[in-house]
């Protein structure tokens, strides 16, 4: 009788990040959990400690607390891409319009709305257990903002859409905007009350020391290797340690390709974002803690942070496409120069106050925008591919992973089972220069946004 053939899955890459993310900046040093040492066993082994991985964890133990979870993440918990995220926990999809406004188009977007507050529900839950702040968890809304015509008609048309779907919203014109922001850049506003805003370096740690036992998170212990029997068990090996498991979710977004999945179906564009150094409040007039989106997509996204030593502002702009995951200072340096370009622009009175701190965050997208998702081998179930709006959309592959990989029937498994499975992208070089053409034409159509 012929045994099983062995596969083995090797990472040909390990995650790193570019700048300094000020998220974590402002936090304490964290104490990070002991390393995975030795040869160990667990029920389910969880690759990456981010939203999607921790999710995962999360839901594991609320459902059956019995079984044993090893979470791997490669560095330190908040370090990586979650804690390089700009914090939106939204709820709306970003584009609700439609010329020809169909049942099928509002079925689509309310299934999307059902997937993203599924995951506030999550996020909110612990949140209460845990009894975070505001300044972690605030569930305060966001505002889609315009500073040109296109924008205002296109914030007026995103309206009507929300009509459409019953969903409470409220236009400002541009003096209501400037009552919230303090500057008169804007023209108009769109108020969404449904976002949660999320320190999301402080709620990703948080998030890991809230998951108890038998649930182990091992921080700076990068999966390297994973090896199957042929018969359904796997062994998954990082520098200093190994486990053996019968289930895997792999929850590394766009690292999932490093160990063979998904190839050629991923795309590994970088965001970047930069923020001031403290400010006194009274130089800034409006309120302290607000969050807002561009009217058009590839905008600028600007937050307002008030702390006790201060308020910062967040500047989040600039989009680049990297086949190798990993981005250069040079990169960090453009982006910043932009940043620094669009944050004079809207803050003219604080052209003293210089960012203080900038960063690149990777993500991963598919050609039809749907997640690298489902058992891709015996045993391994991907929870990757967020699509952007990672603190939303990763949380939820999190949680759906959980319940597929669990046999439990969820309205989260239930509509990822009918997303198509993600499409093979052009050859090199044809990708990574459609990939860039793409970009530069959107950050171009976006204009002053």
């Amino acid at each position: 009788m012929n045994r099983p053939a062995k596969k083995v899955f090797a990472a040909s890459r390990l995650p790193t990040n570019t700048g300094v993310s000020g998220w974590v900046a402002m936090l304490p040093p964290r104490q990070a959990k002991p390393r995975l040492a030795g040869r160990s066993t667990a029920d389910v082994v969880i690759i990456g400690g981010g939203f999607a991985g921790l999710s995962a964890a999360r839901r594991i133990g609320d459902i059956d607390r019995a079984l044993r979870v090893a979470v791997l993440e490669a560095g330190v918990i908040g370090d990586a891409a979650a804690g390089r995220n700009s914090g939106f926990i939204i709820d709306l999809p970003h584009d609700v319009s439609s010329e020809d406004y169909g049942g099928d188009t509002i079925a689509k977007n309310r299934e999307a709305i059902e997937i993203s507050r599924t995951a506030i529900a999550l996020a909110s839950a612990v949140a209460e257990e845990q009894r975070w702040g505001r300044t972690i968890f605030d569930p305060c809304g966001r505002y889609s903002v315009a500073i040109s015509d296109e924008g205002d008609r296109h914030l007026v048309k995103y309206a009507e859409g929300l009509a459409a779907l019953g969903e409470r919203h409220q236009l400002l014109d541009a003096r209501g905007i400037a009552d919230i922001t303090g500057v008169e850049t804007y023209t108009s506003g769109l108020f969404m009350p449904g976002t949660v805003m999320v320190q999301p370096a402080a709620y990703i740690r948080g998030l890991a020391d809230s998951l108890r036992d038998p649930v182990t998170v091992y921080e700076n212990s990068p999966a390297v290797r994973i090896e199957g029997d042929g018969g359904g068990e796997w062994t998954v090996t990082t520098p200093h340690g190994a486990v053996s498991t019968g289930r895997i979710i792999l929850a590394n977004n766009g690292h999932a390709e490093s160990f063979g999945f998904f190839e050629s179906r991923l795309l590994h564009v970088f965001t970047w974002a930069s923020m001031t150094r403290a400010f006194d409040p009274g130089h800034l007039r409006g309120q302290r803690n607000w969050a807002a989106t561009p009217a058009l997509p590839m905008g600028t996204t600007v937050r307002r942070i008030a702390g006790e030593r201060g308020d910062r502002i967040l500047v989040r702009s600039r989009y680049s496409y990297h086949a190798g995951i990993e981005a250069g200072n040079g990169t960090l340096r453009r982006a910043g120069a932009k940043h620094d370009q669009k944050y004079n622009a809207r803050f003219p009175t604080l052209a003293d106050v210089p960012m203080e701190y900038r960063w690149g965050g990777a993500m991963a997208l598919t050609w039809n925008a749907v997640p690298a998702f489902g058992e891709i081998e015996r045993g391994i179930f991907a929870a990757c591919g967020c699509n952007g709006v990672g603190a939303t959309k990763a949380t939820a592959n999190g949680i759906a992973a959980a319940d597929l990989m669990l046999g439990r029937k969820s309205r989260l498994t239930e509509i990822f089972a009918r997303f198509e499975a993600p499409r093979p992208l052009p050859m090199q070089p044809f990708r990574t220069i459609g990939a860039k053409a793409n970009l530069a034409f959107k950050e171009w159509r976006a204009g002053a946004e």
